[in-house]
């Protein structure tokens, strides 16, 4: 999971590490430094040392496949979950890995599952306070033992160079910017990958430092590892200066790369009478290459006509827009935050946007419109509808039912009839969900239909109660979707007055050269712009 869903698992997460394992169990948590593509940026390495529980950071795609499978065999060594923690370079990178032999653990020879049976222990599995207070004893024991196995670890590497002063300690994706600037530079500076990162090897890394004048801490996000390194020479009496994060070497947040961790050597390098440190001149052109681009809803997403919808609604019912609130939440539709659908005000979590609805719903006396997407309803958004219609809440949520979990991967969701392993599966049905809530406002609408949407939305909007709308059109990312063949311009009927192109915002359209253009490459035929367009511009595609 990345690190927000470890925010939602940290409740049954934090219980685990008393109770221990009986199996081996490997939690795999992807952060987002930088905050690419999320609420917030964290660093789950503070759950190891919350929970107290080992930490692996891998750096190469090698060392992902082996950390894992050492992950799992630890865990069943000291009968921990154990965490993997990486972070968006290093779950998008590629390169080649080599594997071991595979146990065949099959007296058939071939892949099967095989059932456990449960083995009752109350005093390990139930951690009411009398177990719990031997568990945390026991944990710490535990822990103490990971320590030597850390101090031991393949995964700590060490490299030293003769006569150098200068050490640089790193983990995970900031080790491999160290490595680059030290290697283009031919820099005289020792290296320690953490590779465990908690509890930390703070034998080996006394033994590193031991020698040194100065070492740079290089790590992302917050400075996990440097206030370990600070313990570790304090305990020992070492005479060793630390540049990190906390003196203001290195950035306290967002991602790094080579660009930054040149600028932070070079903050100290020129005492040593180094020259200036420089990246390399095809990395340097790379970077100044990349391209910038907003993220957008695809061209064809039935979210965009939702939100378009919900706008002409507010404006046929002469709704200001200061008395609109739009509680969004986690998910593709987040992105109706930009113009111009500026339909996102309020973001918290996944399936916060119905809690939103309640409490927006009782402390103003605003027009509430909650969106959430079907995957993220069975997720997390049924309970605070139950909670909407007891305590007789009054606002509008839309279940954007694009029938996938579009934005994570394409997986499927309890509301098709297909499982996650791509057997056919029970269909639950939002709508009777809905109803047996005891919503009494329930719609289903097409939202490629326009003229449906904006009078259902205005419906919804004067209704005294909860109302929830249901939207139900599938992603144009779905494997197998087919496109309906592209719309075409008739050119002689625009008078450019760009309400496809400024107000619908599709992607596949654009105002070029004094004139809009279609790009039938990108166009999936969903004709939303063939009925905003009063002029008979635009024609569906044949």
């Amino acid at each position: 999971m990345k690190h927000v869903g470890m925010n939602v698992a940290s409740d049954s997460f934090m219980t685990t590490a008393y109770t221990g394992v009986r199996g081996g169990m490997v939690i795999l948590i992807a952060d987002d430094p930088s905050v690419f593509s999320s609420q917030n940026e964290q660093d789950s390495r503070h759950y190891g040392q919350l929970a107290n529980l080992p930490v692996l950071e891998p750096s190469s795609c090698q060392e992902i496949k082996d950390m894992v499978k050492y992950g799992f065999e630890l865990s069943e060594k000291v009968n921990l979950p154990v965490i993997v923690r990486t972070t968006t370079r290093v779950s998008h990178m590629r390169g080649i890995v080599e594997f071991g032999d595979v146990e065949d653990n099959s007296s058939q020879g071939e892949t099967h599952w095989k059932k456990a049976t449960f083995k009752k222990d109350p005093s390990q599995f139930v951690p009411v306070p009398a177990y719990a207070q031997r568990m945390h004893i026991d944990l710490i024991e535990k822990m103490e033992n990971v320590r030597n196995i850390s101090n031991k670890s393949e995964y700590n590497i060490e490299t030293n160079k003769e006569d150098s002063k200068i050490g640089a300690i790193s983990s995970s994706s900031a080790f491999n910017y160290v490595h680059d600037v030290i290697k283009v530079n031919n820099l005289d500076i020792s290296t320690f990958k953490v590779g465990m990162s908690n509890p930390i090897p703070d034998k080996k890394l006394v033994e590193f430092l031991e020698g040194l004048d100065e070492v740079f801490v290089v790590e992302e996000v917050d400075p996990i590892i440097e206030k370990e390194v600070l313990v570790v020479i304090a305990q020992n009496n070492l005479n060793v200066k630390v540049h990190g994060k906390l003196d203001g070497t290195f950035p306290k947040y967002h991602e790094f790369n080579p660009n930054i961790v040149k600028d932070g050597f070079n903050k100290y390098l020129h005492f040593y009478e180094k020259e200036e440190v420089k990246l390399s001149p095809s990395l340097e052109k790379l970077i100044s290459e990349i391209p910038v681009r907003a993220p957008v809803l695809c061209s064809g997403c039935p979210h965009r006509a939702m939100y378009y919808g919900i706008n002409k609604a507010a404006e046929e019912l002469k709704i200001p827009s200061e008395d609109m609130i739009f509680a969004s939440d986690i998910g593709c539709y987040t992105l109706g935050l930009n113009p111009p659908y500026n339909a996102a005000d309020y973001l918290l979590s996944m399936g916060s946007s119905v809690g939103d609805g309640c409490g927006f719903s009782i402390a103003t006396n605003q027009h509430v419109v909650s969106f959430i997407g079907d995957s993220t309803f069975f997720h997390s958004g049924l309970s605070p509808l139950i909670n909407a219609v007891h305590n007789k809440q009054n606002f509008v949520l839309t279940v954007l039912d694009n029938r996938i979990t579009a934005m994570t991967g394409g997986q499927p969701n309890p509301g098709i009839p297909v499982d996650g392993m791509g057997d056919e599966a029970p269909e639950i049905s939002i709508r009777k969900l809905a109803n047996a809530a005891g919503v009494k406002f329930v719609r289903v609408v097409n939202p490629l239909n326009l003229e449906q949407v904006i009078k259902t939305y205005k419906d919804a909007l004067e209704f005294d109660g909860v109302a929830v709308i249901i939207a139900k059109s599938p992603c144009t990312l779905i494997k197998g979707f087919k496109k309906r063949p592209a719309v075409t311009l008739d050119e002689s009927n625009c008078n450019q007055c760009k309400k496809c192109s400024d107000e619908l915002a599709c992607p596949a359209i654009s105002f070029k050269d004094n004139k809009i253009v279609i790009d039938e490459t990108m166009c999936s035929g969903c004709n939303i712009c063939v009925q905003v367009c009063k002029y008979g511009a635009i024609n569906a595609g044949r």
